[in-house]
């Protein structure tokens, strides 16, 4: 059994300044790879991410050697990232789902972040040590324990996480209580057969009015200027905020459940979809 256990960062200004670097760089190896695929297969040549990894080492230190600033992982991972995104290009294509081909990342858009390897960093207690910069200070502890597979450091808001990935040994859990049946509905989160009842709280929509408020905010500054970075963290921050309530709910709903079920029977109903539909997106969100 897997298990990932993603804890937020407390940073000094040098060690944010790292890690955006080495998000940087993880980004450009991922385009740079994602070019050299794309101009190789047109060619009629069959790439992979192993070859061009050894392409990209065989020019590094000539063309790219600003990349020996930081820790080997962020590039390694980056090739890795290739290697899936087409896998899951390929293998879409071939169930005949609706993938899209694999993009380049954007400075200002793409979400920041970089792999590092199990054997070139150490976890402690709320600390974790990350080569080429020393201990970052965790604002908990590791949750599991086991073997460490990999982590991956990200972005989110203003604020930088590790996600450390963990294999633990499979266990079977005994439960002896009633099976219930699941129902999930619009005026509310879910409905047991049992008689229990979950109220949907909507965080979207108790924080809409500041949503729409920071949103005309943005429209109006000068685009790239100071203010307007400004009321784009504020934005992520609150778009974070509205995620994390969202997922604290379904957390503690679907723990109350698994702990007090036998077995659990659920609708056959397309919840993707109805987040998508604009018109019930709001009620379930």
């Amino acid at each position: 059994m897997i298990k990932a256990h993603k804890i937020r960062l407390h940073l000094t200004s040098e060690q944010a300044t790292y890690f955006a670097r080495a998000a940087g760089t993880a980004r450009f190896v991922f385009n740079w790879a994602l070019a050299e695929w794309k101009t190789q297969y047109e060619a009629g040549s069959k790439p992979n991410a192993m070859a061009l990894k050894k392409q990209f080492n065989a020019i590094r230190r000539e063309q790219f050697p600003w990349s020996y600033e930081v820790t080997k992982c962020a590039i390694e991972g980056a090739f890795m990232d290739v290697a899936v995104a087409f896998k899951n290009f390929f293998e879409g294509r071939k169930a005949g789902r609706k993938t899209g081909y694999p993009k380049f990342k954007s400075k200002k858009g793409a979400r920041q972040s970089f792999y590092l390897a199990n054997d070139k960093f150490t976890v402690g207690d709320h600390w974790i040590i990350v080569p080429k910069l020393g201990r970052v200070n965790m604002a908990e502890k590791l949750r599991f324990s086991g073997k460490i597979l990999s982590a991956r450091i990200s972005k989110r808001a203003d604020w930088w996480f590790v996600s450390i990935t963990v294999e633990m040994p499979d266990a079977v859990p005994e439960n002896h209580c009633p099976s219930v049946g699941i129902d999930v509905g619009l005026n509310r989160l879910a409905t047991l057969s049992d008689g229990r009842r979950y109220e949907n709280q909507r965080p979207l929509r108790h924080l809409l009015k500041k949503l729409r408020r920071l949103n005309k905010e943005l429209a109006r500054r000068t685009r790239d200027g100071k203010n307007w970075h400004k009321t784009r963290s504020k934005l992520g921050r609150l778009h974070y905020r509205i995620a994390c309530l969202r997922a604290d709910l379904l957390h503690k709903l679907t723990t109350e459940v698994a702990k007090t079920s036998g077995l659990v029977a659920v609708e056959d109903l397309h919840v993707k979809g109805l987040v998508q539909n604009r018109c019930l997106s709001r009620s379930l969100s």
